[in-house]
């Protein structure tokens, strides 16, 4: 015969509340009445108990999946009569009778009623029930030591823990505790309700992440797939390319080429002779280009994107090659063909250093990364390292560097790439002493390092360009085509919105653009009068684009839409609309 209390039913038994329940666990909700046969509690699939309905037009979307993703995401919000109203309508339980016990029984702290429980939803895999059991024991044996119950922790330990002959490594750490309590961190804080049932909920969410999600829903997945669902429509999108565009649950995603610059916005005429090379500076807010006039020029870019002629740089005795930013963009470096690198101050155009080595002339340059050391390829196809003060630090001899080539170093200062032959790149790293190579079956022409360093763009003879994956095992992962190259050094970079676009210049006077996902070409844009020889996308302003040319001009592009407002008359350029003159 019971006592009045065992005639109560179960929800009065309970030390907390259905609705304070329902918001334990970062939204994991209860269905708190249990009773019934012990059969009701059996594991059961929620699925299984009903016919199995679809929804949507495709018929892949189970309707029990799909309400119980929605209750969830509910709780997870804070609307928990709303979550227990769908549940009541539907008549689909987020969770099952035997879970609901299970949950309970883990903020009870009646562990060894709650490893009996799991036992009983029906868990086909022995792993997981075995480290869900560890999980659980190990929180009652922190409790029994908090509470200087150490015979009983040193018996769980012993008796419960050790025997399920799993993470043998924890179980000495555990054991590490008993002889020196003071050393090991408790879960939870003595005599404090609160704090330990606060800990025992943080044990809810490690069990929710271990047992399978068909058992108790992973926290946040409505947010997760409506999340992956944006972002797939995002990079399908060819011409997405604006941090200010909105994506909407209420509309499919899709953006139109008036993302894309296409339009010309100033043509920089300062240069007399043909324009090599240009590149953007990292914070977005210069521009340096070389030319076959041996001078170097920077230009600032204003706050509307207008540019204007900042220093003109002259002392190299012939044409400059190629230009690079130090990490601050505080200084540049330029190279004259087979000549000499000097180094400049931005601010005030002055030349800081030059640098050469005897008997031999430089062909590129670079910083490392920490903007201590510069390096540059060598004319007896050597990389050689310098301090900025001059001085030679290391030197790469042999078959490292073609007499015109490119240059460049990762993130981390580890790998130096260069053009070592015709038709092959060099990565070298730096400390492993480790040499790859990425062979091509046409001459190479020039390459470009995205900004997480783990693609190179390049350039080949045969008017193709290849990305390859250079992070781990080397990988040619896409072909770009339509530009025309037969006799010049062309050169294409990254850019646009998380570098998601290519751009190429041309001997057709035209400036190529692709999506660099699908390899689609997105633009051909007209306007320049000789080949272009150079592209460089501002990294910070994805609706930016500059482009060198035999004509002696560099051009700004833009979107079509933009109104600039026009400057004052100065040499530094001319507005101009989609190329016109």
């Amino acid at each position: 015969m019971g006592g009045v209390g065992d005639e109560q039913p179960a929800t009065k038994r309970m030390k907390l509340s259905s609705e304070e329940l329902r918001g334990l666990s970062n939204g994991s909700s209860f269905i708190v009445p249990v009773s019934g046969s012990s059969s009701d509690l059996m594991a059961r699939s929620l699925a299984s108990e009903r016919v199995e309905e679809v929804v949507g037009s495709k018929g892949v979307i189970k309707k029990v999946e799909f309400v119980r993703i929605i209750a969830k995401a509910l709780y997870s919000l804070g609307y928990k009569k709303s979550g227990a109203h769908l549940e009541e309508e539907s008549g689909i339980q987020l969770h099952s009778s035997v879970v609901n016990l299970f949950m309970q029984q883990i903020l009870d702290g009646s562990w060894d009623e709650s490893v009996g429980t799991l036992c009983k939803i029906g868990l086909s895999d022995e792993s997981i029930v075995k480290s869900a059991s560890f999980l659980i024991l190990e929180q009652k044996f922190f409790e029994l030591l908090d509470a200087e119950n150490v015979s009983d922790a040193l018996k769980t330990l012993r008796t419960e823990i050790a025997p399920l002959c799993i993470n043998n490594s924890r179980v000495r750490e555990l054991s590490s505790c008993i002889i020196a309590p003071s050393q090991c961190t408790l879960v939870g804080s003595r005599s404090q309700d609160t704090a330990r049932l606060k800990s025992r909920s943080k044990l809810l969410e490690e069990l929710q992440k271990l047992l399978p999600s068909t058992v108790m829903i992973p926290e946040r997945r409505l947010e997760h797939l409506v999340e992956q669902a944006l972002l797939l429509q995002r990079d399908a999108c060819i011409f997405h390319n604006s941090l200010d565009k909105e994506m909407s649950l209420y509309t499919d995603h899709q953006c139109g080429r008036d993302q894309i610059p296409s339009r010309t916005l100033q043509i920089l005429q300062e240069h007399n002779d043909e324009v090599w090379f240009l590149q953007f500076s990292h914070n977005g807010k210069y521009l340096a280009s070389s030319s076959n006039d041996r001078s170097a020029i920077i230009w600032e870019v204003d706050v509307n994107g207008g540019v204007s002629l900042k220093h003109r740089l002259c002392g190299h005795q012939k044409p400059v090659c190629s230009v690079s930013w130090s990490p601050d963009d505080h200084e540049l470096l330029t190279c004259g063909v087979d000549e000499a690198v000097r180094r400049w101050d931005v601010s005030s155009g002055e030349c800081l250093h030059v640098y050469e080595k005897a008997g031999n002339g430089l062909v590129s340059c670079g910083w490392f990364p920490d903007g201590k050391w510069i390096f540059s390829g060598v004319s007896d196809k050597s990389v050689c390292m310098w301090q900025l003060d001059g001085r030679e630090l290391e030197c790469w001899k042999g078959q490292r560097t073609s007499k015109i080539s490119d240059l460049a170093i990762t993130n981390d200062g580890k790998q130096i790439i260069s053009m070592c032959r015709d038709n092959a790149i060099l990565l070298l790293d730096r400390e492993a002493k480790v040499e790859r190579l990425i062979e091509e079956g046409q001459t190479i022409t020039s390459f470009s390092l995205s900004r997480d360093s783990r693609f190179l763009l390049v350039n080949l003879l045969s008017q193709e360009i290849h990305l390859w994956n250079i992070e781990g095992d080397l990988k040619l992962v896409a072909k770009y085509k339509g530009h025309k190259r037969t006799r010049f050094v062309i050169r294409s970079c990254f850019g646009g919105l998380g570098e998601a676009f290519i751009a190429s210049g041309s001997e057709d006077s035209q400036v190529y653009l692709w999506h660099r996902g699908s390899g689609e070409l997105i633009e051909a844009l007209p306007g320049h009068s000789g080949a272009v020889n150079c592209v460089s996308w501002n990294p910070v302003n994805p609706h930016m684009l500059a482009s060198a040319s035999d004509d002696r001009t560099i051009r700004i592009w833009g979107l079509n839409e933009l109104k600039m407002k026009r400057k004052d008359a100065h040499s530094n350029g001319i507005h101009y609309c989609n190329g016109g003159t």
